[in-house]
């Protein structure tokens, strides 16, 4: 993992106190530095919320190294942009639930298909590694970037990594053919790439993924017993942001645990 700074969005609500302690939490992980941001029409309004989140880190997480960082703009903007210098940007997840999350959205949304890193979507209220597992989600947008990202961050939790059936109907990965008793026989080339994963991190505890294919909800219901889930983001579009797919849309509204977007092409330490 690269030494850089952990970037979380605060605003003062619960929901952001949530990705607050989970940000310190990831800091304290990757023994990095924690930067706060708070994005405000005007500046002289940030005071009191950062430095109220300040004293929660300080006091929660002690030997962390805490910046705050008030900002003019509006909340995605400004933590897509902060995140292009960070490790990984956190950032809670309001549910607004039906139409009216469908057309108004939220910056947990926006800074999905936007962020140039890794982010983590803080979902749910359970603490961090209290279920020893993460779920890497299969998706028409994952590429090898995405599950090598996910064998990382096992090894780095010390977590079993499941890796559910496929959750849409087409392969996420090229064919690739290989010969067995004399015979030419497809065999996916992501099993092959998974494999060589295990390999070079030999620690985790990797489930084999199994053939065939599951419904979305089966992979939500999995998040139930699951610390993160890890899914990708597609590659950029024509116009501004990237694709999110299916699978990374239905975790971000319905995940039980947080959601971990990786950009497709993301480089891995």
């Amino acid at each position: 993992m690269r030494t850089r700074h952990v970037t979380v969005g605060v605003d003062g609500t619960i929901t952001a106190v949530r990705a607050l302690d989970r940000a310190a939490d990831e800091a304290a992980l990757r023994g990095v530095d924690l930067e706060i941001v708070h994005a405000v029409p005007d500046l002289d309004e940030a005071g009191p919320v950062l430095a109220s989140a300040a004293a929660r880190v300080r006091a929660r997480r002690p030997g962390t190294a805490v910046t705050t960082v008030p900002v003019q703009g509006h909340s995605a903007g400004v933590l897509a942009e902060r995140g292009r210098h960070a490790a990984l940007t956190v950032v809670g997840c309001r549910d607004l639930g039906g139409i009216l999350g469908a057309v108004v959205g939220s910056v947990s949304a926006r800074l999905a298909a936007h962020a140039p890193g890794p982010l983590l979507v803080v979902r749910g209220d359970s603490p961090m590694n209290c279920h020893d597992e993460i779920i890497l989600a299969l998706d028409d947008a994952t590429d090898a970037g995405t599950a090598a990202y996910a064998f990382q961050e096992a090894e780095l939790r010390r977590a079993r990594l499941r890796i559910p059936p496929f959750t849409t109907h087409h392969p996420v990965l090229p064919m690739a053919s290989h010969r067995a008793n004399g015979r030419s026989t497809a065999r996916p080339a992501w099993v092959a790439a998974l494999a060589d994963l295990g390999e070079r991190h030999p620690t985790v505890r990797a489930d084999a993924p199994e053939p065939g294919s599951a419904p979305v909800r089966a992979l939500v219901d999995a998040t139930r017993t699951a610390d993160l889930v890890v899914v990708a983001a597609g590659p950029a579009t024509h116009g501004p942001g990237r694709h999110l797919g299916p699978v990374a849309r239905e975790l971000l509204h319905h995940s039980h645990c947080p959601v971990l977007i990786v950009p497709a092409g993301q480089e891995t330490a």
